[in-house]
């Protein structure tokens, strides 16, 4: 089956009018995506956040469409013709396409995050196999990257593990094959609870991993503690935080902004000197120790 694709940017359309109008013209899928290149971080539950300009891909069956099907579709959402680009797309195995530019990354000295279609072949290398997928978290992003950097460098051998905004399960799954006894991996997102079951269970370390949907289920006196997740996230839960971990246990703090970073070691002075880990781009890593 071959495709036409009908694109247009939001103005004064609301996305669901404009989605329901695509829909009504015949669309097999609709798409709505960023038009200006501005990350959408991650939302509160239940909350759905778009860009300030959001582009709509409407996809079609080609077969199907005539030489009206770009006047009825700009009638019905009472647009211009001239503001629909329209391209033919050829038909691919969609599922597999989006991952050819994905390939191993190696974090600090050994390990590795790799797509399960490629095979990392570095000797002593530690092997996360993980395909992106709805849940956050692949290493691409410098917050993940840190993270899995830092674990790299530390001696993990017997450590029980919180890994607090779990998204993919990257991190957990990475301390377990560096040598972490046990890891309860915790989100408020059913997605990424899925995401980090399944990805335990292909990584062969699911026995040695908990996964939580509420905080009830992490036992306190913790030895490390990740929390990959957005600063005021991260002060907003420090006291829910502090008590998972045991006196002298480790903190790695993630998806910090550097005019952040003075913010978030005063809210936890409380519990730990944070100092930074380290810094790529606009983000920030922290660590520091449980106090006794």
């Amino acid at each position: 089956m071959s495709y036409l694709e009908l694109s247009f940017d939001l103005e004064s359309e609301t996305p669901d009018d404009a989605e329901s109008a695509c829909f009504q013209a015949g669309a097999l899928s609709v798409t709505l995506c960023d038009a200006s290149n501005e990350p959408v971080l991650e939302p509160g539950p239940g909350e759905v956040r778009l860009w300030r300009r959001t582009r709509i891909q409407a996809l079609f069956d080609a077969s199907d469409a005539d030489i009206t099907l770009i006047r009825r579709l700009a009638d019905a959402l009472d647009l211009p013709a001239g503001r629909l680009q329209a391209r033919a797309v050829e038909d691919r195995v969609w599922e597999r396409e989006w991952l050819r530019d994905f390939h191993p990354m190696r974090f600090g000295s050994r390990l590795w995050v790799s797509p399960r279609h490629e095979t990392v072949t570095a000797p002593d290398a530690i092997v996360v196999q993980l395909d992106p997928g709805l849940a956050f978290g692949t290493g691409t992003h410098p917050t993940t990257a840190m993270c899995l950097s830092w674990l790299d460098a530390q001696p993990l051998q017997g450590l029980e593990v919180v890994d607090f905004g779990c998204g993919s399960g990257v991190l957990a799954i990475a301390a377990l094959k560096l040598g972490a006894r046990h890891a309860h991996a915790y989100d408020i997102d059913p997605q990424a609870l899925l995401a980090t079951r399944e990805n335990a269970v292909d990584n062969q370390v699911f026995d040695r991993l908990t996964v939580c949907a509420s905080t009830r289920e992490i036992p306190p006196g913790r030895d490390l503690l990740l929390a990959n997740i957005l600063a005021d996230i991260l002060i907003a839960q420090r006291s829910q935080l502090a008590r998972l971990l045991r006196p002298g246990g480790r903190w790695l703090l993630s998806g910090i902004l550097s005019a952040q970073q003075s913010e978030v070691v005063s809210a936890f002075e409380q519990w730990s000197h944070m100092e930074r880990f380290a810094q790529r781009e606009d983000w920030v890593s922290l660590s520091g120790s449980q106090r006794h």
